[in-house]
């Protein structure tokens, strides 16, 4: 199954106007090192210094590229593979504040709130990955980043993204994940951790990115090479124009990243976020922000780069029917998208603020995502032939072998979603789905 927001040829000329911006506009490239290399391999500098790209270094560096990226668990176990065709799902990150369920307050992260999220993410059975939320504002902000790579580790062993401050903390969490590994060369052959970096919009290459990704490269671990874009504000507001120019400014970034070591793993797509220009705030929620994010893939997935999408977030403050319907609609959107990497469960506010309890909320709509996903099988045994012959007639099907053999993988059986009677529910004290989540949540962090 397959949903395209953009074909080919839509695909193809984005692509040739993201390569103009390259060719005529250009990229702020602010480390010398990278720019001297550029400038080595064909580059050219601008009259305002950007640095100007041809094509044919994109070209190469895109074909490079290895098409396909994969993260293990900490028991080497494969855990996230963009050829699945089942979606891999991983939590959102870097909060600025957590929705507290005991007391229904937000309130700034403290690492004890890193610690429960990385809990609740290892023991959700559809999470492929795990993160503490946000950043633990009772930690010294040189050091935040590490201490939350620490106590993911301590909680779970699936992988993790992480984003560092700047480039001396990103080798620091690097260097503490490699003793974890048993060294470099153990890290490279399953990396189990993601690096969160790329250019800034608009049009900008840091001097932090730069030496991230080279670093990256350079060990062969794995990163995300992608700009947070806001379109109006930091680009183009019409939704083709947001594509266009994000995708020049993540292929200035995967140039970068392929000079250095060719083949090494990376993967990217879109981190547009649409504003509501009523608010000024960046809409999650909004229809848009599937569009760019599906488009992004179309454009990525023709280029043969492999691709992550967000979903399973929301504009809401807390885990509400706005939650839950913002959430469902772009999880079951992502599972079409053609990426298997689905990311940001467990955001509200969006983006802004992280919940546990939104966790569990896409934890059940992930299962339900997943089953999709699989697919209808189809084969000689699947298809029952012989037990419509045998139970035709008595109408015995609910007896029959067949069904017993295929009962539980025929339908997906939610946890928390109820299918009961209206008496049934009744009768079990007509609890709301919150309630349940609390609860489950509760036995979560209790285990």
């Amino acid at each position: 199954m397959r949903l395209r927001m953009l074909n080919e040829e839509q695909t193809t000329t984005i692509y040739r106007a993201s390569l103009q911006i390259l060719r005529e506009i250009g990229i702020d490239v602010r480390d010398p090192d990278t720019r001297k290399r550029l400038l080595q391999e064909g580059c050219r500098e601008a009259e305002d210094e950007n640095i100007l790209f041809p094509e044919q270094l994109v070209d190469r560096c895109l074909s490079t590229i290895a098409n396909r990226f994969t993260l293990y668990d900490r028991t080497g176990a494969l855990a996230v593979d963009t050829r699945h065709q089942v979606p891999n799902f991983a939590p959102g990150l870097n909060c600025i504040t957590i929705y507290d369920h005991r007391t229904g307050t937000h309130r700034e992260c403290l690492l004890e709130d890193v610690r429960e999220a990385a809990r609740v993410c290892e023991r959700l059975e559809n999470f492929d990955m795990a993160s503490g939320l946000g950043n633990p504002g009772d930690v010294e902000p040189s050091k935040q980043a590490l201490e939350t790579v620490k106590t993911v580790v301590d909680e779970s062993v699936k992988p993790l993204p992480f984003i560092a401050h700047d480039e001396v903390e990103d080798e620091e969490i690097w260097n503490y994940l490699a003793e974890v590994a048993g060294g470099w060369d153990a890290l490279a052959e399953r990396p189990f951790a993601l690096d969160l970096t790329g250019p800034y919009s608009p049009l900008e290459l840091g001097e932090e990115a730069c030496r991230r990704l080279r670093h990256a490269a350079h060990r062969r671990l794995p990163v995300v090479c992608y700009p947070a874009m806001i379109p109006g504000t930091t680009g183009p507001v019409t939704l083709d124009g947001a594509i266009a120019q994000s995708t020049a400014e993540i292929l200035s970034g995967l140039v970068v990243h392929q000079l250095e070591q060719p083949g090494a793993p990376v993967i990217t797509a879109s981190a547009i976020l649409p504003m509501d220009m009523r608010s000024g705030g960046i809409a999650y929620g909004s229809p848009e922000y599937m569009m760019v994010g599906i488009g992004a893939v179309d454009l990525f997935d023709d280029l043969g780069v492999p691709t992550w999408i967000g979903a399973g977030c929301s504009d809401a403050h807390i885990v509400d029917a706005q939650a839950a319907a913002e959430a469902g609609m772009s999880l079951y959107l992502a599972s079409l998208a053609g990426t298997s990497f689905i990311h940001n469960l467990g955001f509200l506010s969006a983006g802004k603020s992280g919940s546990l309890e939104m966790l569990v909320l896409a934890d059940e709509l992930a299962g339900g995502v997943k089953r999709l996903a699989a697919g209808i099988e189809v084969n000689d045994e699947s298809l029952g032939v012989e037990v419509t012959r045998r139970a035709a007639k008595d109408h015995s099907f609910i007896m029959d072998e067949h069904t017993i053999q295929h009962m539980s993988r025929a339908m997906w059986e939610p946890k928390l979603f109820r299918r009961t009677s209206l008496e049934g529910w009744a009768g079990s004290g007509s609890a709301p789905l919150q309630k349940r989540i609390r609860e489950k949540l509760e036995d979560l962090l209790e285990k």
